[in-house]
């Protein structure tokens, strides 16, 4: 059926409530298939990758003091988000998630510019993991390349199509498999850890205040923030299940905090053991730093190194799994709302945004073919902090602006903790600028069409009967 446009001026009240219904009812998700354990499992989902693979570039950018100064202030940052986004998603529970946020805060402008920002980051995110699931398997089994980015699209953007309820059970059991590659990783590691490993790489004598612990001297942990982010990046993507959650007031907050609190301990455990037990020179560009580190220590073609190899390829799976039902739901809700193309927001019988899943899952393919996978974290770093930064300033908007709205979690400090969120969301910002101004510039032509999309078309056809839209209205 051929979308109307609404409101349609034309028509009789009834007539229009009547179209409006038809329109949003082809535009529904599964409600209640999470609670607050399965949201806190998407959250571990969302990030686990980060910890099997990708953060070690922030070593070859600092080294191991400059990443880990840069992780502990990046860990900081995302502790601060999470504890204002646990009250901002059980305040406005909708699939847009932080766009529903900045579109009650600062309007439609507001809105569609966070929503482009996080689409950017979930859209970008998949074809990295894509790469770097390739260098695990190259490392198994010796395959790599296009094949493996195209089978895991196929596959796990099918498995999405089959069912939300099914996906994120399905999600759960592959990231108890990445954790328990964690915890073997851990367990392994701890008795061969070094403090001098951390140290092995050779200064940079041209770096000013470069010494053993920061080999490339205070701009290393600039250079570093972006891989840092690594560790956590897409937690904030929990909120987007509001409305397939089975109590958001409550489940949301729970979800969102405990999953951060599981992540910051792996951070911690992944970023000490791997180059304190193989070194950081070794570790700075390894393709799978656990599984090099692993064989190391224990040799190749030990059970243990095999396992975690095998294992944690559920890791990288995991978060690729679970950022495709994230960018799916954030396209879902720009769609619905009319920011983007209409038939993006089209659910089949299964409740599922068909088309939302499908597009962005072949564009992302596409993006995987450069095989670059630091040039593809570095624009997924550009879009979530430029997001965080928009999330941030909408809680402390709100907090001034609707003062009683109601708030069944309320973010610990208030607006200092989403303050200093602010602040250091824009220091990691501008953190991307030094690591890759090429990734900064595609990143930015992403947002110049969207936005000349926005201005041009989409901001004069927006659907006010839309959950997020009608928020405005409360």
């Amino acid at each position: 059926m051929v979308d109307k446009e609404i409101p349609v001026n034309d028509l009789t009240n009834a007539q229009t409530k009547s179209l409006e219904a038809q329109y949003l009812s082809q535009r529904q998700l599964k409600k209640g298939v999470a609670g607050w354990v399965l949201l806190a499992s998407l959250g571990v989902s969302y990030v686990i990758s980060g910890h099997f693979a990708g953060w070690n570039f922030g070593i070859a950018a600092g080294g191991f003091g400059g990443m880990f100064i840069a992780a502990a202030i990046m860990g900081l940052m995302y502790w601060c988000l999470v504890l204002t986004l646990a009250e901002l998603s059980s305040s406005l529970p909708t699939a847009g998630g932080g766009y529903s946020f900045a579109r009650r805060a600062m309007g439609t402008w507001g809105g569609f510019l966070t929503g482009t920002a996080i689409l950017l980051e979930y859209a970008i995110a998949p074809a990295a993991i894509a790469i770097f699931i390739g260098s695990y398997l190259q490392s198994l089994v010796g395959v790599d390349g296009p094949i493996v980015y195209g089978a895991v699209y196929f596959i796990f953007v099918g498995i999405h199509l089959w069912g939300a309820g099914e996906a994120l059970r399905i999600m759960m059991v592959i990231t108890l498999l990445a954790v328990i590659a964690i915890v073997v990783f851990i367990v392994a590691m701890l008795p061969h850890f070094q403090w001098a490993l951390l140290f092995d790489i050779t200064p940079n004598s041209q770096a000013l205040g470069s010494n053993a612990f920061l080999p490339e001297g205070f701009v290393g942990i600039w250079a570093a923030l972006p891989f840092a982010m690594w560790l956590f990046l897409a937690v904030e993507g929990v909120p987007l299940a509001a409305e397939e959650a089975e109590n958001p007031a409550k489940d949301l907050p729970k979800g969102i905090i405990a999953s951060m609190i599981i992540l910051i301990f792996f951070a911690s455990m992944v970023l000490f053991l791997a180059p304190g037990g193989a070194g950081a020179e070794m570790m700075k560009v390894h393709g799978a730093p656990l599984v090099g580190a692993l064989g190391f220590i224990y040799g190749d073609d030990s059970i243990m190194t095999k396992f975690v190899n095998v294992v944690g390829l559920f890791g990288l799976i995991a978060s690729f799994f679970s950022i495709i039902y994230a960018y799916s739901r954030q396209i879902f809700s720009l769609s619905r709302a009319g920011y983007l193309p209409r038939f993006l927001s089209i659910s089949g019988q299964r409740k599922v945004p068909i088309w939302a899943l499908i597009i962005p899952g072949f564009l992302g393919f596409m993006l995987s073919l450069t095989g670059e996978g630091d040039l593809m974290i570095t624009m997924a770093v550009f879009g979530a902090t430029l997001s965080y930064a928009m999330m941030s300033l909408s809680h402390l908007i709100l907090r001034y602006k609707e003062p009683d709205l109601f708030r069944p979690y309320r973010t610990p400090g208030g607006r200092f903790t989403s303050g200093l969120t602010l602040v250091l969301s824009l220091v990691a910002l501008a953190s991307t600028f030094l690591v890759s101004l090429y990734a900064v510039f595609w990143a930015a032509i992403f947002y110049f069409i969207m936005l000349l999309y926005f201005i041009f078309y989409s901001r004069h056809h927006l659907v006010p009967s839309a959950p997020e839209e009608s928020f405005d209205d409360a």
